[in-house]
């Protein structure tokens, strides 16, 4: 019956993305999870936007609330969505009961966006990642045919997981940006920028103290390859067609605001090949609030201070 709405919902609405959905390895549907939810060595994790929502409007039922910014960044860095140290990620993960063998279902209401900082985490600190999963739709997917919950879930026994020291081929510094991009211009890298257009130009200041992009940053949104209402990725065709002018030889650098929008890009390149990619470790949080550090505005990588 659910598979029959749901096609009925893609035919009247002209959802493409509900027939895609499933493609990405990492992806799943609202279906797969109702058939494992019950294993105990399945642990769902939430990811709101707005976290008080997890009491208010609801969450599925035994999943553990993970808080965006205190839970997935360094409560104490500057700025605080730095990654957080071995330690204490490994720690967070223990407290939602998490084991080196159990199967992890990370969802969100942003359109993955969240749900991929964490699905990251796990891949960064060197968890199996044939036991993560984020769920395609996160809470409209799973809400249109499941009740969800007002009640916290029991307090789960403390997991026993082990991560590794972080892979540290996954991340640039805000140093390695300066010499290989701004300074240098090396022609095997390419930084791109996965924000708001607005945000991107400058147009509209967000979260840091200047507006605009790095120089030499390219803008491609990654939250554009997702369904706006849905919240289900769109076609592996229309990934392609987005990065289409992305060299798949170069390394690519990704930063965003915050830390959500480039681990989604990251996750839309990986799915799509894509061999190195690299994520700027405190974004534009940290970028745009250094004075010293150069900025440009409009919608062009360089402006006339840094074209060549």
């Amino acid at each position: 019956m659910r598979f029959i709405v749901s096609a009925l919902l893609a035919a009247l609405l002209g959802y493409s993305s509900l027939s895609a959905a499933a493609d990405p390895w990492f992806l799943v549907e609202a279906e797969w999870l109702e058939e494992r939810i019950d294993d105990p060595k399945t642990v769902v994790l939430e990811v709101r936007y707005y976290p008080h929502r997890y009491y208010t409007v609801g969450h599925i039922p035994g999943a553990h609330q993970v808080q965006r910014f205190k839970d997935l960044g360094d409560n104490f860095g500057s700025p605080i969505m730095r990654l957080p140290e071995r330690e204490a990620f490994q720690e967070r993960l223990r407290g939602w009961g998490i084991d080196d063998d159990s199967t992890v279902v990370i969802y969100d209401d942003s359109r993955t966006a969240l749900a991929s900082r964490l699905y990251f985490m796990f891949a960064l600190y060197g968890f199996d990642m044939d036991r993560v999963r984020v769920l395609n739709g996160g809470t409209i997917d799973w809400s249109a045919f499941n009740p969800m919950s007002t009640e916290a879930p029991e307090a789960p026994r403390r997991g026993n997981v082990t991560l590794s020291e972080p892979d540290t081929s996954l991340l640039v510094e805000w140093t390695d940006v300066f010499d290989d991009v701004v300074s240098r211009r090396d022609p095997s890298i390419v930084l791109l920028d996965s924000r708001p257009v607005e945000q991107y130009t400058g147009e509209v200041v967000n979260g840091a103290v200047r507006g605009g992009h790095i120089p030499g940053a390219i803008n491609i949104v990654s939250l554009d390859a997702t369904d706006p209402i849905t919240q289900k990725w769109r076609s592996r065709e229309a990934l392609e067609e987005m990065y289409a002018e992305l060299p798949r030889d170069q390394t690519i650098y990704v930063y965003c605001h915050d830390g959500f929008r480039k681990t989604l890009t990251w996750m839309q390149l990986i799915y799509l090949g894509y061999e190195d990619v690299r994520l700027l470790n405190g974004g534009w949080s940290f970028w745009g609030n250094e004075f010293s550090l150069p900025v440009v505005t409009g919608d062009a990588p360089y402006d006339a201070n840094y074209d060549l």
